[in-house]
């Protein structure tokens, strides 16, 4: 997150928009987000976990999504899916989408 913090403002060149999903509870998320004062939203999948089985992410048996980064266009199809443990690579692919959604 501090990664896409740090990148902010290349994504809001690119006129897209940056929201983080988890399936921590909202008081958690919002904790998080204040300590790390993120630009962007946080979104709660608690508790049901719809979004991440949706997207095929869920690790049922651990209770937590794996770490994927999607970045779906104006007309909602998935362009990119990065899925790394390591933060930075989610950091560098979403910077590169960006840069080439600004020149379209």
């Amino acid at each position: 997150m501090k990664g896409f913090q740090a990148g902010i403002q290349t994504i809001n060149e690119s006129e897209t928009q940056l929201f983080g999903i988890s399936v921590d509870a909202a008081p958690s998320l919002k904790r998080f987000s204040d300590d790390l004062t993120l630009a962007f939203p946080l979104l709660s999948d608690f508790p049901n976990r719809a979004t991440a089985k949706a997207y095929g992410v869920l690790m049922d048996d651990r209770g937590i999504a794996s770490r994927t980064t999607f970045v779906i266009d104006k007309e909602g199809k998935i362009i990119e899916i990065v899925a790394d443990p390591k933060p930075a690579a989610h950091n560098e692919a979403t910077a590169a989408v960006c840069a080439r959604l600004k020149k379209k």
